[in-house]
């Protein structure tokens, strides 16, 4: 295949991404990713002053939305904030989350529930806020940034676990009611990426992990979800595990 029918394959030219978590991480990662790609990004994140800072370096084609996923009445808005910045939406990245592992009988149950919001119920809400919009338009992709976890228990993580499997079944679920109206929804499940998301991770084990190479970079993430929502319409790429070779799952 010549270079110019493998660009053409992975071009997102005249498409629009939002990305939620976007100020950092993986969100990052795929918004970059996504503008080399040909398109307008509304970036996401509740770090406003920061999400400015960034999409003023990205250039005229990234747009910063300053939304608190924690309150749902800012979620409810998040559809009306991107059209009103790009005029249209193709490709939904429900990104944002957050991790907790340990023991569950020393556990803090208000973190977890914090946790438990943020991974699952707003994600679901802000795909409740965009779906219609894409069933209407009879196109688009949702991708969950979801984990490994989601499919194979982890031990030292049983809240981040069960949150990430509570992800696969929205996401199978939801991909079955939509799959009618052309819109795909999928979700890759990474192992372990360098992200803030790792940072009460225990010492040791993060210093084992980049020591043994089983800790990925967020762009081995961004480039899994290039792939997925630049596949033809009627392929459906609905779990993509990305996982460091020294990871054996």
């Amino acid at each position: 295949m010549s270079k110019t029918a493998c660009f053409r394959d992975i071009s997102l030219s005249g498409k629009v991404a939002a990305v939620t978590g976007a100020a950092s991480g993986i969100g990052l990662e795929c918004s970059k990713i996504f503008l080399k790609a040909g398109a307008k990004v509304v970036l996401i994140d509740r770090e406003g002053e920061k999400l400015n800072r960034i999409v003023k370096e990205l250039g005229e084609n990234a747009f910063a939305l300053q939304i608190d996923l924690m309150k749902g009445e800012q979620v409810d808005t998040i559809l009306d904030g991107i059209l009103n910045l790009t005029g249209r939406l193709d490709i939904f990245h429900a990104n944002a989350g957050a991790y907790i592992g340990g023991p569950v009988a020393e556990g803090d149950p208000d973190v977890w529930d914090r946790v438990l919001h943020l991974n699952n119920s707003a994600a679901f809400r802000c795909v409740r806020s965009v779906l219609p919009h894409m069933i209407k338009e009879k196109t688009g992709d949702i991708v969950f940034t979801s984990s490994i976890a989601g499919m194979v228990p982890v031990i030292w993580e049983p809240i981040y676990t069960a949150s990430k499997f509570a992800v696969q079944a929205f996401v199978h679920t939801t991909r079955r009611q939509v799959s009618q109206h052309g819109v795909r929804v999928g979700a890759v499940l990474p192992g372990p990426v360098v992200t803030a998301l790792l940072d009460d991770w225990p010492k040791e084990k993060m210093e084992e992990a980049l020591a043994n190479g089983s800790l990925m970079q967020p762009i081995e993430v961004a480039e899994s979800i290039l792939f997925m929502v630049t596949r033809p319409k009627g392929v459906t790429v609905r779990d993509l595990v990305v996982l460091p070779n020294s990871v054996d799952l």
